[in-house]
């Protein structure tokens, strides 16, 4: 079965699952800038929970870009590697600020997916993975977020090489899918669902995984 073919697969088993989703977000733009920064190697919950202290300490962008760097820190405390976050928050949030005069990033809707992801990872902390979240979540541009459980996923399955990096593994997959922003959402959180709840990284419950059947790494481990 080629990549591809796997690929597809892949999402009708999964989207019989979940059920198609429909690409959004009920936060603007530069919450979910914010809040994916934060969320790099971090659960959902710790991450909420960091910005929720945040918000709540300052009320606006412009207070947290002018707090002091150590209390920024302490505030965000609940996600993982504070110290490094909050330099990255604050100096993108100086940046966004200075260039745009305003404390938005909603111009972004105006550019080309080409043009956004590129001024989007001139920032501090801001990749590829970074970037598309926001740009597909919030504008609805053909472009793929790639996080750990994705990466994981389609390499496990043998979609990807074993060995693609992050980086390269965004090149590949959007290749392989329609440019729907629908689809390509749906094929986001299956993948996050999927390697969150059933494809994790220690402990794969490869016995209660649909897609063992065309698998590579079930194959590799579970054949005589």
């Amino acid at each position: 079965m080629s990549p591809e073919e796997k690929l597809a697969l892949s999402q009708q088993v999964l989207t019989a699952i979940y059920g198609p989703q429909r690409a959004g977000s009920s936060k603007t733009a530069l919450h979910q800038l914010i809040a994916t920064i934060l969320s790099h190697r971090t659960d959902y919950a710790s991450e909420k929970r960091a910005f929720d202290t945040l918000w709540s300490r300052y009320g606006s962008w412009e207070a947290i870009r002018d707090a002091p760097l150590a209390d920024v820190i302490e505030a965000i405390a609940p996600a993982r590697f504070p110290e490094v976050k909050g330099p990255y928050i604050q100096e993108s949030l100086r940046q966004i600020i200075a260039e745009r005069g305003d404390a938005s990033v909603d111009f972004l809707k105006e550019l080309s997916p080409e043009e956004a992801l590129l001024w989007l990872k001139r920032l501090p902390g801001v990749g590829p993975k970074t970037a598309s979240l926001v740009l597909l979540f919030n504008f609805r541009m053909p472009v793929l977020p790639v996080d750990t459980h994705v990466h994981r996923v389609s390499q496990r399955l043998g979609i990807i090489p074993a060995k693609t990096s992050a980086e390269r593994a965004h090149v590949l997959l959007l290749e392989m899918l329609p440019k729907d922003p629908d689809v390509l959402f749906s094929f986001h959180k299956h993948f996050f669902w999927h390697g969150q709840r059933i494809c994790t990284f220690l402990a794969p419950r490869c016995e209660a995984c649909v897609l063992q059947s065309f698998c590579a790494y079930y194959h590799s481990r579970y054949s005589l």
